[in-house]
């Protein structure tokens, strides 16, 4: 297999690395308060003395956008994992209702310790999301293996999702303790309230993760050729796909985790980025799937955050909004093809 980047792909990471490092900055500089570029710059090269200044950035902006990025690449890459698991454009943590399984989970551990005066960590809300994101997939694989039609797999995954948004809002509705109301915030989905003692979690998990997924680049290349074909390649299927689920449960896991449900955007940025680079090579998505979700939902936060201040969006409501019309495009566009243009 031939895994040289062609040369549309690699004028597509410059252009997208540009455009992350930008928005990181743009990100940084625009809120409540806005900081000139000199001043973010001065910041980080030890030559500013303004207080207020230090702790808008390193206190409040910095970590929120750092969760941005590394959140909105890991979900990303965790939608084009299982697009290339189920071989479907449309499959995604949201749309299959991975991540609703996880915000169930997250939202019930919380509430059964918070009751009872225990607050959790960061890496125990992780284990609590993957364990939901498991039980979901589990869920979606037994379907799976009952339904020949991919269309009939995602309704059920849609209902799933609906099935436990729906147990958790109530769950959180009856609620007494003010700290378990505010829950109602994080499952609408978004970045804020996120701190360092998170990004220390986060960074290892997401990355460890993605270079797991990198590692399978070839027997993913493989196997999206038919199984036939990955198994003449020397590619043991089941353990393949045991290893795709893990890897992209544990990413939406995280997500959920530190920012709540976060829809589309594992559906429509691998689909963005694809159109860019001009290729499905795994070796070439998933370094490319990452940065093109942290540029979307570096770019869905700030508008989250400004377009309506001092009242916030959730970070769904924007992604929805984008990501959504990309969704109807792709299924558009496979209707299309199946009936050769025909109205």
């Amino acid at each position: 297999m031939n895994n040289k980047i062609p040369a549309r792909s690699a004028a597509g990471f410059v252009i997208l690395v540009i455009l992350v490092f930008v928005m990181l900055i743009v990100d940084l500089m625009i809120g409540s308060v806005n900081i000139p570029a000199e001043k973010i710059f001065q910041l980080f090269s030890g030559k500013c003395s303004d207080e207020t200044i230090r702790s808008i950035i390193l206190k409040i902006r910095l970590p929120r956008t750092l969760a941005a990025l590394i959140l909105g690449g890991a979900l990303s890459v965790s939608g084009f994992l299982l697009q290339s698991y189920f071989a479907n454009p449309i499959a995604g943590p949201f749309v299959l209702g991975i991540s609703s399984g996880a915000k169930l989970t997250v939202a019930l551990v919380m509430i059964f310790f918070i009751s009872r005066g225990v607050l959790l960590n960061s890496g125990a809300l992780v284990a609590a999301a993957f364990v939901g994101s498991l039980a979901s997939m589990w869920f979606i694989l037994m379907i799976s293996g009952r339904v020949k039609k991919m269309s009939v797999l995602v309704i059920c995954g849609v209902m799933t999702g609906y099935i436990c948004s729906a147990i958790t809002d109530l769950v959180i509705a009856f609620a007494d303790d003010s700290d378990i109301v505010n829950l109602h915030n994080w499952s609408m989905g978004s970045f804020s309230g996120t701190d360092w003692e998170d990004i220390k979690v986060m960074v290892p998990v997401v990355f460890i993760t993605l270079m797991l997924a990198f590692m399978l680049s070839k027997p993913m290349g493989a196997y999206r050729l038919g199984e036939e074909y990955a198994m003449n390649m020397g590619v043991n299927i089941r353990r393949f796909r045991i290893s795709l689920i893990l890897l992209s449960s544990i990413l939406s896991a995280c997500v959920t985790a530190f920012a709540g449900p976060v829809s589309f955007v594992g559906v429509a940025v691998p689909h963005l980025v694809k159109g860019m680079f001009g290729t499905a090579k795994p070796i070439v998505m998933i370094p490319g799937a990452f940065l093109g979700g942290a540029l979307f939902c570096l770019v869905c936060d700030l508008i989250a955050r400004i377009m309506f201040a001092p009242v916030e969006l959730s970070i769904s409501t924007v992604t929805a909004v984008f990501g959504a019309p990309v969704v109807i495009w792709i299924m558009l566009s496979r209707d299309s093809k199946k009936y050769g243009g025909r109205s």
